[in-house]
């Protein structure tokens, strides 16, 4: 019996056989393609959520950059992938964005170092789909997610103040957010907790705690001490306890 090669290997001449053969390989190469260009799923939810992001203006002393459409879709790529997710969803709430790293990409606790190693699988799914102006390593975000690498299961990061925040015509530079941004950025806090419905929410930092037990003055939230200045060992404990819980289901 006389057969053909393909890339799929030898194939038979007979007609049935070979159409049936074609279209297997045919149904492989498309399964192949689809994985590789597939788009994430839209929310409506987040859609609207992150148009009203794009909204908010530049100051001399606040830099929006959810302004610059590539960023926004970046951060929508992120909430996506995370609104696809199964289990427990934990929700970590930082002070604001950093000028090394949010700022850049969009997305809270992330640098374009981060994304472009692709050493976890989020990164892996959704890098070719982020835009970036240039890359970037921050401390503070790479010892993040340096916590993450093993994890089956990734929590939600968001900000307390979700722009960044800088001295008076200094954009190198950050500094905490006033009462009055971090006010603000509550209303912010409110709608994303009610996309997601998280089942524990964490402040990274006193303003992150504050910020969270003043929308939902309720709610039990963790505390996990900041990274930076000699708090790095009580940050990977409060980490650890939270991670492991939400890894656990």
């Amino acid at each position: 019996m006389a057969v053909v090669c393909s890339p799929f290997g030898c194939l038979s001449r007979r007609p049935n056989l070979l159409l049936i053969c074609c279209t297997l390989e045919t149904k492989v190469l498309f399964s192949l393609v689809y994985w590789f260009i597939r788009p994430l799923k839209s929310n409506s939810k987040i859609q609207k959520f992150v148009q009203r992001l794009s909204k908010r203006r530049n100051s001399s002393t606040v830099f929006n950059p959810y302004r610059d459409s590539r960023i926004l879709k970046n951060i929508e790529i992120y909430f996506e992938y995370m609104a696809e997710q199964t289990g427990d969803l934990t929700l970590l709430v930082g002070e604001a964005p950093g000028y090394k790293g949010c700022r850049i990409t969009g997305i809270p606790f992330t640098s374009g170092a981060l994304i472009r190693a692709k050493q976890h699988h989020i990164f892996e799914e959704i890098e070719r789909h982020i835009s970036l102006e240039k890359i970037e390593s921050e401390n503070s975000a790479s010892f993040v997610w340096q916590t993450l690498i093993h994890k089956k299961h990734y929590p939600l990061f968001w900000n307390a103040f979700p722009f960044h925040p800088h001295p008076k015509g200094i954009h190198n530079r950050n500094r905490a957010p006033n009462k009055k941004e971090l006010l603000e950025g509550a209303d912010y806090l409110a709608e994303l907790v009610e996309i997601f419905s998280p089942i524990t929410i964490a402040g990274i930092g006193r303003k992150g705690v504050s910020s969270v037990e003043k929308v939902f003055p309720g709610r039990n939230v963790v505390y996990i001490r900041h990274p930076s200045y000699g708090g790095k060992k009580d940050f990977l404990t409060g980490m650890d306890q939270i991670l492991n819980q939400a890894n656990a289901t």
